[in-house]
């Protein structure tokens, strides 16, 4: 029956589970009553612990019970799930339409009695009509909503020059929540030659450009982001795109509710408000009864699909949008919430979920919606022809159209001025740009340098009566060009008699654009009737109210902070705007912005530079360089960053009299000296940035903008000065940046500079102005965005650098097509030395078209042709090309910027092509490698042929010897290495020439007979010096063999085995080590002799004992794990202690320590083993047995200082054998038994030995157990050692209670505290720091893993201040926070003579580090600083930048997994360390920028060794510039780069390029 009745069969039960929240929260809003009945329809066994009356029980016990209910019935059967929810549906107010209406339509069927059918008709009735009068409420809303549309337009649309059309506006599509690093899209090494990935600089943008009305469609339920600069129409198009959906035309239905929000007028909502607040109130009032209000926001709930929500301006939003987590339930929309949390609610898909928005913002504010995005589009920006109709709009529409000649003009004019080209592109600016052509070309405008309009003449008049009223007489004459845009207006309509020019520099075009506002008074044209104001009063107002909105982030300005006249002058003359805002009460009021942001930079510029109200360190603070490079930890701002050009431009002395005008007009003090004064300090500010050596390439482009705009060469020869090449990485260029560039280059003169454009985006365009940069003496262009048209492009302009000498072209997308451009330009280029084109897609076609230029280029000597996916052909060609050319002298054709080789690698090897190429070679004879692999990196003077094959056979052996045969003349190196070569071949081989310097035959199967017939040759080669036979199955027969011709050979200063003669992993009788050794007596050259792992028996260690002092050119000996018996360990200790010629070797070569590792060293054969050195030798310095390796620090005539046992399983009775010896030795200065087992009877021991060691200063009694008596012994035998000031490992002692006597003279004579593990118990620690009071004497103190937290830092806070010799202070892994680590620095101060700060492992953060900044730079003897696993954020690093830059002695830094990613400041401050040894920034998601800016420190820091970035997201591109750095850094041994973004066969690359770089993780 109910299946008849419920033909979709609709179940109940997952209704009412999935809308079980709701369904809670309506019911616990309900009455007892109500929920009372609804309980009874349960049974009465179910409903028995059910209590729904809250007078006898809490609010939670109530929601409890209501789960329990709707548990209930979510899993009773059909009928009664549906009985329930029909009576909730008619007892329960307050349902939410949607969930009603989804409730009576699966319970309506539940039941088929009349009655209930009945019912059911009737709600579905009247269900019915509510969805009607709610949709003809929000009909009516919708179009009041229309009318409101529609009359903003037309007040917009009121002064428009020209149609606003959607379908001619073009976007630029971007990729939804992807940042810089994003995947590189070009074929992989299969396709394109191994080609390497590079970093996107173009942050995220697709080549796609589709118009907006084509970007919007399809955007209906989603979110999506117009991006757009300051004036390029955002606001305009979002009202066209309202006025188009009130029309019914564009892409938002107009059956939507459409909602328009400027974020400006969101900025006025202080108070939490609801959903409805916000529409009624605050968009568009609605004079209906709430019933209307809530209807309608039914409909919106109901339907939320059927509204748009377009957010106009989030760059002027002045809070931040929240990062709501996912969650279930949605927010409800009748809860006041803060507008921001309303807004992210609309963001997220927590309000109104399926609802369309539309979101306007600029580009770097992109990063705030990360992870909710759909779509983003970037609006473009205008091209020549858009401007030049705008342009003749312009004036057409200016009454201007009878002289056609003007708009014509006024378009050449503009195109012709970088500066306005480069304004105009946005609309905004066209339309400022305009007024400035109109009135220069038809108002009598002059352009010069002094832009400000002088007083008018009745103005002056007005105040030289008052002066002499005063008796004061006037200077007459003024500037001699009077009333230049106020008064020089009679020439009105007629055309200036010389053709107008356009300033130099941005800034003075401002200058001109203000006079051009100023002068469209017509109240300042002159007359008897003098103003109320005068220009410069105005601009000294509105200069001070653009300053004053700048420091509060402030575009809106009421009118209270405008006087009434400024405020009129102002609007007249179009600088400021008027905008309505709807306040919190509901009242429309005016509120006034500048027509433009750059217009209030620029004014309060002028306020900087004229007032003595703004102070030095005020104009400091804002004047800084501006990067394009985005992050999240950018600081947001509404502002356009130009204030700072405008400063530097003003900084001319162009500008000098206007400013001197302005100071005097606005009542200061400020004259010509104060203005040149702050002029002065500006050119100070910009000297030190062009003599800052950590500047990025954006900063540098900045820079040169800055330059450019003070006019002054000085400062561009100082900005290139330091910079032989100008890197400019991952950013868009305009055309106007290349201008900038021209200015500063074109100041170095002779001396020449390099441009370098790494995966920098261009257009075509700006290649045109690049020739105007001179004296390029290198050009580079990596990226993958650079192709054919790009090369052609480029070829058109390379002959215009006359003084061009290397040109790199790699990296990116060229073809042949692309090479004949190059080739055909670089036939015009005298003067060039190096090509690189390597990793494109030359093939073999396009290496031809460059190998043709070789002849026609004298002086080229170095071309790279690497990874093209060319084959052998291509390499024959290429030296065919260089036979006949001796000028060029390294030819490279693998990917590899360290060698001066042609690699062949990966080709098909036959005889007929080996001959051919042997031919070739043979008549290159400036050639200086030939190579088949990446192998080693040989001096250029050498010659070398390497050659790697998997099958070896005949044929190619003959290959080889005809090739070498043909090369004898400059072969001095051969390798061979991997070929699996027989013994059959090696002298045929080898015999092809007698100039061999060196032999490498590693890893073939020679064996003993091959390496005889190697070593039969040997008096052929006459040069020979080094013979590497590694891993050829050599046996004891052949070592002899090998030793015997290292002994006759004269030359030979080399045999490896490995890299010595290695002798290892195998077992030497006592017969071959006497043979061995017997042979190498009489070796003249230095070598080192390796046994390890090679089961010595006694008597070869005795035989070996024997010859050990006859070895006199003996390095180094490594017997490690041969020694199988304390005996053999004996005999050889003896020898290196008593042995004259041993000993002295020691002494003069400084050879390391002894040490013997065996794995029967342990326990009491350890404790024998010392005691027995002991006795055989007083030239003993130190011994120690760590684990299972014996150490011994051998020195002549002096006595034993430290002993050590540390984690050998000894055992306390097993010590009782060094009490004897111990005791003989008074000068012993350490004991240390850590990590053992002691017990009683070894704290006995110690209480026997100490009072014998009256010079003991240190002892270490880490023990493994915690028991009372063994501490009690221990701390008599401390009573009874007066000298010992360094104590570690006591943390069982915290728990006893000692005797405040014993405290006090234990402790009283530390100096140095050290500890491995915390204690059980959390007040040890505060017991320990208790008993510490009353020590002045601390030097080191080491607390690790104790846990003390904010406690116990307090506790140490007090102490420190008397520490005042302390020198480590070691705290890791001690719950310390911020705050906690903020006074813990603070208490730091007083230790004057610290030299190392461990916190890692802690809760620091930037407040830490900000005190850090303080603190650090005092404390100048500090050399390790370790604040690993904190969570330090941006700015706290930055704070510890500059610590760092104070730190001169510094030597070791470890930042491993600190909070923060962006290190780049950190990364530049070692510059200022020159001691700095060891870096660690691993585990912090740094990004190529750090690696870039570490690859530019690194030259600098020479004492560098260590540096370690394993698991961050440097990629290709951050490893390529560490690789290029450390050729200028042999003192750096190890870059570590495990888990990062480096493919294994890139990074096997970049190892082969330099072995230093380690991309595992070991």
């Amino acid at each position: 029956m109910d299946e008849e009745a419920d033909p979709d069969n609709l179940n109940v039960n997952s209704v009412l589970a999935q809308e079980f929240s709701e369904l809670l929260q309506v019911l616990s809003s309900q009455s007892p009553a109500i929920l009372l009945k609804l309980c009874q329809i349960m049974p009465s066994d179910a409903r028995r612990n059910i209590n729904m009356d809250p007078s006898s029980c809490s609010a939670a016990a109530v929601t409890e019970h209501i789960k329990v209910m709707l548990e209930y019935f979510r899993v009773a059967n059909h009928a009664d799930c549906c009985n329930f929810l029909q009576s909730m549906c008619i007892l329960c107010e307050g349902i939410p339409m949607r969930l009603e209406s989804r409730l009576m339509s699966v319970a309506g069927y539940a039941n088929s009695e009349a009655i209930q059918s009945a019912l059911h008709e009737n709600r579905l009735k009247n269900l019915k009509q509510i969805k009607y009068k709610n949709k003809s409420y929000s009909a009516q809303y919708i179009a009041a909503v229309m009318r409101l549309l529609q009359r903003r337009w037309e007040r917009l649309s009121e002064r428009l020059v020209r149609e606003v059309q959607p379908e001619n506006v073009w976007v630029r599509l971007r990729t939804a929540n992807r940042g810089r690093d994003r995947p590189d899209q070009t074929p992989g090494s299969a396709d394109k030659g191994g080609r390497t990935p590079e970093l996107d600089g173009d942050y995220g943008y697709m080549d796609s450009r589709v118009t907006l009305e084509t970007f919007l469609q399809g955007c209906a339920g989603k979110v999506t982001v117009l991006v757009g600069q300051a004036g390029s129409g955002k606001t305009l198009l979002m009202s066209c795109l309202g006025q188009q959906w009130a029309h019914g035309l564009g892409p938002i239905p107009s059956s939507y509710l459409f909602v328009l929000q400027e974020f400006r007028q969101l900025n006025v909502l202080s108070h939490p408000l609801s959903l409805s607040e916000l529409l009624f109130r605050h968009y568009l009032p609605l004079e209906g009864s709430n019933d209307e209000k809530r209807a309608i926001v039914d409909y919106l709930l109901s339907n939320p699909e059927q509204s748009c929500w377009v957010l106009d301006g989030y760059e002027e939003f002045h809070s931040k949008l929240t990062r709501q987590e996912v969650q279930r339930e949605l927010l409800d929309p009748e809860q006041p919430l803060p507008v921001a949390d309303l807004i992210s609610g609309l963001l997220n898909r927590h309000l109104l979920p399926g609802c369309t928005v539309v979101v306007t913002c600029r580009a770097r504010d992109v990063m705030d919606f990360e992870g909710i995005l759909d779509k983003v589009g970037q609006l473009q920006g205008w091209d020549c022809h858009e401007i030049k109709e705008y342009v003749d709009n312009f004036f057409q529409i200016k009454g201007h159209s009878a002289n056609k000649a003007v708009g014509v003009q006024a378009a050449d004019l503009l195109l012709s001025s970088r500066h306005l080209l480069a304004m105009s592109s946005l609309p905004a600016l066209c339309n400022i740009c305009c007024i400035c052509l109109e009135h220069l070309l038809l108002k009598g405008g002059n352009p010069r340098g002094t832009q400000i309009p002088e007083e008018t003449g009745s103005e002056r008049r007005r105040k030289a009566r008052e002066k002499e009223e005063k008796g004061v007489q006037i200077a007459g004459g003024g500037r001699g060009e009077e009333d230049i845009m106020m008064d020089g207006t009679n020439g009105r309509g007629q055309m200036p008699s010389t053709q107008a020019q356009i300033p130099s520099t941005l800034t003075q075009v401002y200058l001109t654009i203000l006079g051009a506002f100023l002068s469209r008074d017509p109240n300042t044209r002159g007359g008897n009737d003098e103003p109320k104001t005068t220009p410069q009063s105005v601009v000294c107002e509105l200069s001070q109210l653009a300053w004053k909105g700048l420091e509060d982030s402030k575009i809106l300005f009421m009118e209270k902070d405008i006087s009434q006249d400024v405020l009129e002058f102002s609007i007249r003359t179009g600088l400021l705007a008027q905008v309505e805002l709807r306040r919190e009460d509901g009242i429309i009021v005016n509120s006034y912005r500048f027509i433009h942001l750059t217009i209030q930079e620029f004014l309060a510029a002028l306020r900087i530079m004229t007032s003595t109200d703004v102070s030095d360190m005020q104009l400091k603070k804002r004047f800084s360089l501006r990067t394009r490079w985005t992050t999240k930890s950018d600081q947001r701002t509404v502002f356009t960053d130009s204030l700072h050009l405008y400063v530097c431009g003003l900084a001319s002395p162009h500008c000098t009299p206007d400013l001197v005008q302005l100071a005097r007009t606005s009542g200061g003090t400020g004259g010509q000296s104060w203005v040149q004064k702050r002029q002065t300090l500006v050119l100070k500010l910009l000297k030190n940035f062009c003599h800052s050596n950590t500047l990025t390439g954006p900063k540098i482009l900045d820079l040169c903008h800055c330059v450019q705009e003070s006019q002054d060469n000085q400062l561009a020869k100082q900005v290139v000065g330091t910079r032989p090449t100008l890197e400019l990485r991952n950013i868009t260029l305009l055309r106007n940046d290349i201008d900038a560039l021209a200015f500063v280059v074109n100041s170095v003169g002779d001396n020449g500079i390099g441009l370098d454009f790494g995966a920098c985006s261009m257009e075509l365009e700006c290649l045109d102005v690049l020739p105007s940069c001179q004296f390029i003496h290198y050009l580079s262009f990596r990226s993958r965005k650079y192709g054919d048209k790009f090369a052609e492009k480029l070829s058109s302009i390379l002959p215009k650098f006359t003084t061009l000498k290397k040109l790199e072209f790699c990296g990116a997308s060229l073809t042949t097509t692309g090479a004949a451009s190059l080739a055909s330009a670089l036939q015009n280029c005298p003067n060039i030395t190096e090509i690189n084109l390597s990793d494109n897609n030359l093939k073999d076609q396009g290496i031809k078209h460059i190998a043709d230029i070789f002849t026609k280029q004298p002086r080229l000597v170095l071309v790279r042709l690497g990874q093209n996916n060319s084959s052998l052909e291509a390499v024959d060609y290429l030296i065919g090309k260089m036979s006949s050319c001796l000028n060029i002298q390294h030819l490279n054709a693998e990917y590899d910027h360290t060698l001066a080789h042609i690699h062949l690698l990966n080709q098909t090897w036959s005889k007929p092509k080996m001959q051919k190429l042997a031919k070739s070679l043979a008549r290159c004879t400036a050639l200086s490698t030939v190579g088949t692999i990446v192998w080693h990196c040989w001096s250029e003077w050498k010659f070398c042929l390497c050659i790697r094959l998997c099958v070896w056979c005949v044929c190619v052996c003959v290959c080889v010897c005809d090739l070498l045969r043909c090369l004898y003349f400059l072969l001095p190196q051969f390798m061979l290495a991997a070929t699996y070569v027989v013994p059959f071949f090696v002298s045929d081989i080898i015999l092809t020439s007698s100039t061999f310097l060196s032999i490498s035959l590693s890893s073939n199967c020679l064996g003993n007979t091959g390496l005889k017939k190697l070593l039969d040759i040997l008096p052929c080669l006459s040069n020979i010096q080094e013979i590497n036979a590694s891993n050829n199955g050599i046996g004891t027969e052949g070592v002899v063999m090998l030793a015997g011709a290292l002994c006759s050979h004269n030359n030979l200063t080399q045999i490896h085995i490995r890299y010595s003669l290695l002798i290892n992993n195998s077992s030497l009788m006592p017969s071959d080590t006497t043979q061995i050794c017997g042979r190498l007596i009489q070796c003249r050259s230095h070598f080192e002799l390796d046994l390890s792992h090679s089961s010595l028996p006694d008597e070869a260690i005795e035989n070996l004992v024997k010859v050990l002092p006859k070895m006199a050119s003996l390095q180094r000996l490594n017997v490690s794990h041969s020694i199988t018996s304390t005996a053999g360990a004996l005999m050889l200790v003896r020898c290196l202690t008593v042995s004259q010629r041993v000993k002295s070797l020691y002494d003069s070569l400084c050879l390391s320590p002894v040490s013997i590792e065996e794995r029967w060293i342990r326990s009491e054969e350890a404790v024998s083993l010392v005691c027995r050195c002991l006795d055989l030798s007083s030239n003993i310095h130190t011994i120690r047995v760590h684990h299972t390796t014996l150490h011994l620090s051998l020195m002549k005539s002096t006595e034993l200082t430290s002993v050590s046992l540390v984690d050998c399983a000894v055992e306390g009775y097993q010590l009782a054998s060094m009490k004897s010896i111990i005791s003989r030795c008074p000068l012993l200065t350490e004991l240390d038994f850590s990590h053992n087992s002691l017990g009683v009877e070894g704290a006995e021991f110690l209480c026997s030995v100490l009072p014998s060691l009256p010079n003991l200063t240190c002892l270490s009694i880490v023990s493994k157990e915690a028991c009372v008596t063994v501490v009690e012994k221990l701390s008599e035998a401390l009573l009874q050692a007066a000298g010992i000031q360094c104590l570690k490992g006591f943390d069982a002692w915290l728990n006893i209670q000692f005797d405040p006597l014993f405290v006090h003279c234990v402790y009283a004579r530390l100096n140095k505290l050290v500890t491995a593990m915390g204690p059980s118990e959390a007040n040890g620690v505060l017991d320990l720091l208790a008993a510490m009071e009353g020590l002045i004497r601390m030097e080191e103190i080491e607390l690790e893993s104790w846990r003390m937290a904010d406690r116990g830092i307090e506790q140490l806070t007090r102490l420190l201040p008397l520490w005042t010799e302390l020198r480590k202070i070691s705290l890791s892994k001690n719950l310390i926070s911020d705050q906690s680590g903020d006074k813990l620095l603070e208490a730091l101060k007083s230790c004057s003579h610290l030299e190392e700060l461990h916190l890692s492992s802690n809760g620091l953060g930037d407040l830490t580090a900000a005190r850090m900044a303080l603190v650090l730079p005092s404390l100048t003897h500090i050399t390790v600083l370790d604040i690993s696993e904190n969570r330090i954020g941006y700015e706290g690093s930055v704070s510890l930048s500059k610590a760092i830059t104070c730190m001169k002695n510094l030597t070791k830094i470890y930042l491993t997994s600190i909070g923060t990613s962006e290190l780049c400041a950190v990364a530049a401050s070692l510059a200022h360390c020159p001691l700095i040894q060891d870096v660690g920034l691993g585990w912090n998601n740094c990004g190529d920028n750090v690696a870039v800016e570490l690859a530019r420190v690194m030259p600098l820091c020479q004492k560098l060794n260590r540096i370690d970035l394993e698991s961050n997201t440097v990629s290709v591109f951050g490893a390529e510039a560490l690789v290029r750095a450390l050729q200028s850094c042999p003192a750096l041994q190890l870059i570590r780069l495990w888990r990062n973004k480096v493919s294994p066969s890139e990074a096997q690359r970049l190892s082969l390029r330099d072995r230093r770089l380690n991309f595992s993780f070991t």
